[in-house]
C-alpha cells in the first residue's frame, strides 16, 4: 500500500485491477471527463495503456472502505511524461490524475479526500515543490473539488486535450509549496 487516509487506502496498479478499469472506462459517465465517451476501453486497451510497463508514472488504485472506486496516478514532471512547458528543472514538480470511477462515491467528499491526501504525500515523501494538473475547463466539479484541496490556476491551454472529437481548453492549475507548509511538515 503507498499510503492510507481514514477510509481510503491507495495503492500500486496490481493486475487484478484490470477488471475495474476496463468497467469505470466504459462508463459514459466517467468518460464524459475523462477519454471521453468515444474513446471506451476493453480489457485489452486496460492492458495497453495502464500496463505498459511506463516506469515513470506511478499508477494507483484508490480504495474506499476496502472498496475499488477510482484510480489515481502521478508522476514527476519533465519532458517525458509531460506536454507543460511552463516549468524549469530547478524545482521538484510532480503532476496527478484522477478519477472515481464509481459513481455512487461522487459528491460525497471522497475526491477531495484523494487530492489532499496526494498532495500530502507527495510533499512529504516526493519533497514536490509544486504539483500541477490539468483538467478541461467544462469540468466544473473537478475544478471545484481542486481549488477547496488549495490548486490555483495559472492559465488558460488552449486546445490542449484531444477529447470526443474535438482539442479542447484547460485548465493550468497547481498547487505550490510554501515554506510554512515544508516547515510543518519537518
Amino acid at each position: 500500500m503507498l499510503y492510507q487516509k481514514e477510509s481510503l487506502n491507495v495503492r500500486h496498479l496490481q493486475d487484478e485491477d484490470k477488471q475495474f478499469l476496463a468497467k469505470w472506462l466504459s462508463n459514459p459517465a466517467v468518460l464524459e471527463f475523462y477519454e471521453g465517451r468515444d474513446n471506451p476501453f476493453d480489457a485489452e486497451k486496460v492492458a495497453n495503456v495502464f500496463f505498459n510497463g511506463e516506469a515513470e508514472v506511478e499508477k494507483c488504485i484508490v480504495e474506499y472502505n476496502q472498496i475499488r472506486i477510482g484510480y489515481i496516478q502521478f508522476y514527476q514532471v519533465n519532458e517525458e511524461t509531460s506536454k507543460i512547458r511552463d516549468y524549469g528543472t530547478e524545482e521538484n514538480i510532480y503532476g496527478m490524475d484522477q478519477f472515481i470511477g464509481e459513481t455512487e462515491y461522487w459528491n460525497k467528499g471522497i475526491g477531495t479526500l484523494l487530492v489532499n491526501s496526494m498532495v500530502e504525500y507527495l510533499v512529504e515523501k516526493k519533497q514536490a515543490n509544486r504539483i500541477i494538473m490539468d483538467p478541461q475547463i467544462s469540468n466544473a466539479r473537478a475544478l471545484r473539488c481542486y481549488e477547496k484541496c488549495g490548486f490555483k490556476k495559472v492559465r488558460i491551454l488552449p486546445k490542449h486535450e484531444f477529447h470526443e472529437g474535438q482539442y479542447r481548453d484547460c485548465w493550468l492549475i497547481e498547487y505550490k509549496i510554501s515554506a510554512n507548509v515544508v516547515d510543518l511538515i519537518n
